[in-house]
């Protein structure tokens, strides 16, 4: 079906006029967007409703995940459509440019790469006619805008993403459900949005659930002019959904969080099993036969007990119940760092889901007898990674190094009981958002070299390899240096920071995590700093290092490594000396949306974790689809980006997982800061008033060369690796000074990463995991 965009147009007008009395000329950017995204829907939704209520004779799919940062959708959603570029002409020619649209809030509904991932899942599926729905909550707030203030902390500011509405979801209360506690009820009422595929009429359905109250207001309370207590039900409900991961270093912020998760599972099984009652009839022993689901990390982990409960209550016993439970649910682990794996105490978790208790505890006692070595629950925690990978058909990692790390580490004793459970599925991310939409430039260029369309076929990449040659690398740095121009821009407006296109971009953007070492990262550029100062380092190529991150609001060392780097900054880009050589920029609320200015902007995509710390990641294969080359550490799916791209075209440092298993124990930080001056001098930074110091930064300083007293020193081993990457980092600035040579390598990347398109991702997961075949539509 082809789309009418003058029909959507009229309809944008006639929704602007009678509901804001404007013009289209009138219009501001949310008016605009809530009218144009209600043009959108209407045009799409016989072909919505038309996939939502086909038949599905063989079994569907599900995704729960806590999170989903599917970013602003107005443009992703017509680019699916194909219909961007029409409708953009259209507008046009009534003197509107929608790029007045980037200023519509992004839908941050999640917190990093794990959010990111299963919005591109749900593309792809959609993209790929896989029968595939999602499940999440509809956060009131999602993650917190961020800001900086005069000495460099992060600030946090509530995300009111849907101040202006939200075009983009259907309220069904018709499908709502109740979701019990011992002290209060509340109303899960589903919000729909759409997943439009790309090439195709699918379009899959996104449902997220938003907590409400059963009675907003006690009449009487009220009455009695106690305005507190009449509203404290409408509050408590509306708490659940409030906001994305509250606070949980209370006993009640904990309480909060497993309402969430619980009223996430809860409500996303009801849903399942309304509408497995309406198709199949009420015999529940057969679930499993039409319905795989997919935990996405822990977070709704207590879905297994929840379907045993809600099976029990269909009239299954506890046996029959696991039985299905154990084929319905798969779980994919994203992480191998143990604070990370998810675990309850049993008397706070009893204080919430009692009757949740109790099937664990059984769910318990049956593994216990099996595998007396295993266990769910001990020293009064449940552990919930344990009763995902037990109660499931299968359990997968996300990149080949990390899932035989779970084989060989994080579950050994599971994989010694049940190796036919684990698999590796890659991660990826869609070409449409990550290539066609956010680089058209290069998506053309790469268009006319080897014909056709090769967003829904990433394979076809391979074929620009043999035509890799001078004239197509100068095409290449042509574009290159167009995304550097836009995204100085940009920088320049949100920033007010003058970067130079000329410039090698040296980026690294994700979460800040001590893992993730950004300031590993800073102290290389303190040190080099020093070095083009005193003039002992030549030839150096001028660079911006360019960062984007936010720390979670509580993590106070996280954050002073952000109040860090942006003194740094001040430093440097203040520093005369400077000007030709090098700036520093920390880019303040970074998002889906500047991820898709930066990302096709750099040269070198920072990587720079330990081995063995990191899942996968899904910036790298962004960074790597778009023309950078990547500096970093054989961790996660950077491992799998050289064996594809080659080692020749990157840029690998530091010690592999055996050298740091090796390291470990004999491990001194403080004698390596004792015999390198120049990282000696670099560290000091953190205390000696170079850069303004704060205690926080004196912490940092002592965690890196004394530790803790729950970690030893350096626990991430930046010291150990930082000769290796500074190496590594100004080999990379080096060879940038012949841009044809760099180009090249660049070139090679983009050749070479069909593997990391989600579009295969979900297809492994259909064929090997849920079982599923595409529909056609």
């Amino acid at each position: 079906m082809s789309y009418n965009c003058m029909n959507i147009l009229r309809w944008t007008e006639a929704k602007l006029k009678y509901t804001y009395d404007v013009s289209l000329r009138e219009a501001n950017a949310q008016e605009l967007h809530e009218a144009l995204g209600e043009a959108v829907m209407m045009a799409i939704s016989d072909n919505w409703n038309h996939a939502k209520h086909t038949r599905m004779p063989a079994r569907k799919a599900y995704y729960i995940s806590a999170e989903y940062l599917i970013g602003r959708l107005v443009y992703s959603n017509l680019y699916n459509l194909g219909i961007l570029d029409e409708m953009k002409q259209l507008f046009a020619q009534r003197g509107v440019d929608l790029a007045i649209l980037e200023e519509v809030e992004d839908a941050a509904l999640g917190n990093g790469g794990l959010g990111r991932l299963a919005a591109c899942f749900l593309d792809s599926a959609a993209s790929t006619d896989i029968p595939l729905s999602g499940y999440g909550l509809r956060y009131r707030f999602g993650l917190f805008k961020q800001s900086f203030d005069a000495n460099g902390s992060q600030k946090e500011n509530a995300d009111d993403w849907a101040k202006f509405g939200d075009p983009w979801s259907y309220r069904r209360y018709n499908h709502t459900v109740k979701v019990q506690f011992p002290d209060h009820t509340v109303l899960a009422v589903p919000y729909d949005v759409p997943v439009i595929g790309y090439g195709t009429q699918n379009i899959g359905t996104l449902r997220l659930w938003q907590c409400e109250a059963e009675e907003e207001l006690d009449f009487n309370a009220f009455n009695d002019q106690d305005y507190l207590r009449a509203l404290t039900q409408k509050n408590k409900a509306e708490d659940i959904t409030r906001v994305l991961y509250p606070n949980d270093s209370t006993w009640e912020g904990k309480r909060l969080r497993i309402k969430q998760q619980y009223v996430l599972s809860s409500a996303s099984l009801q849903d399942m099993l309304r509408v497995y009652k309406t198709t199949h009839g009420t015999d529940m022993s057969h679930f499993a036969d039409f319905y795989c689901v997919q935990l996405n990390d822990t977070h709704p982990a207590m879905s297994i007990p929840e379907l045993i409960r809600l099976l029990m209550a269909e009239g299954l016993d506890f046996e029959q119940s696991f039985a299905v439970a154990q084929k319905t649910f798969s779980y994919t682990n994203h992480t191998v760092m143990g604070e990370a794996l998810e675990k309850w105490n049993l008397d706070l978790l009893r204080s919430v889901v009692p009757e949740i208790v109790d099937i664990i505890l059984r769910i318990d006692e049956k593994l216990k007898r099996e595998h007396p070595e295993l266990f769910i629950v001990r020293d009064n925690t449940a552990h919930m990674a344990n009763l995902s990978v037990y109660v499931g058909t299968y359990v997968n990692g996300v990149a080949e190094i990390h899932s035989q790390i779970l084989k060989d580490d994080v579950f050994h004793q599971w994989y010694q009981a049940f190796p036919e459970r684990f698999q590796n599925k890659t991660n990826g991310v869609t070409p449409r958002r990550w290539m066609g939409l956010c680089n058209p430039e290069l998506t053309q260029l790469i268009k006319y070299r080897i014909g056709g369309d090769f967003l829904k076929d990433l394979d076809k990449l391979n074929n620009l390899k043999p035509m890799i040659d001078d004239d197509l690398v100068r095409q290449f740095n042509t574009v290159k240096r167009q995304k550097k121009e836009q995204l100085c821009e940009t920088i320049y407006k949100r920033e007010g920071v003058k970067l130079n296109p000329d410039f090698l971009f040296d980026v690294q953007v994700k979460r800040l995590h001590e893992y993730k070492r950004q300031l590993l990262n800073a102290l290389s550029i303190v040190d080099i700093y020093f070095r083009l100062k005193d003039g002992s380092l030549q030839d150096f190529q001028p660079t911006v290092y360019l960062f984007g991150a936010k720390s979670a609001p509580g993590y106070a060392r996280a954050k002073a490594i952000i109040r860090y780097i942006n003194r740094i900054a001040h430093m440097i880009n203040n520093d005369p000396d400077m000007y030709d050589k090098m700036k520093v920029v920390f880019v303040q609320n970074y998002n889906c949306s500047y991820a898709e200015e930066i990302i096709p902007a750099a040269d070198i995509s920072e990587q720079i974790s330990p081995a063995g710390t990191e899942a996968s990641g899904t910036g790298n294969m962004k960074l790597m689809l778009n023309g950078a080359v990547t500096l970093g550490t054989l961790d996660g799916a950077n491992v799998e980006i050289v064996k594809e791209a080659g080692m020749e075209n990157n840029y690998i440092f530091g010690a592999t997982v055996e050298q740091i298993n090796a390291a470990r124990d004999s491990y001194y930080a403080r004698g390596i800061y004792d015999t390198n001056p120049r990282l000696h001098r670099a560290i000091d930074t953190l205390v000696d008033g170079t850069v303004p110091t704060d205690d926080d930064q004196r912490e940092l300083y002592h965690a890196l060369l004394d530790g803790t007293h729950w970690h030893k020193a350096d626990h991430y081993f930046l010291l150990l690796d930082y000769e290796s990457y500074l190496e590594a980092k100004l080999c990379a600035n080096q060879d940038y000074g012949d841009k044809l040579a760099f180009g090249r390598k660049c070139m090679m990347n983009i050749a070479s990463g069909a593997k990391f398109s989600s579009d295969r991702t979900i297809r492994q997961y259909a064929e090997e995991i849920w079982h599923i075949e595409p529909t056609q539509f």
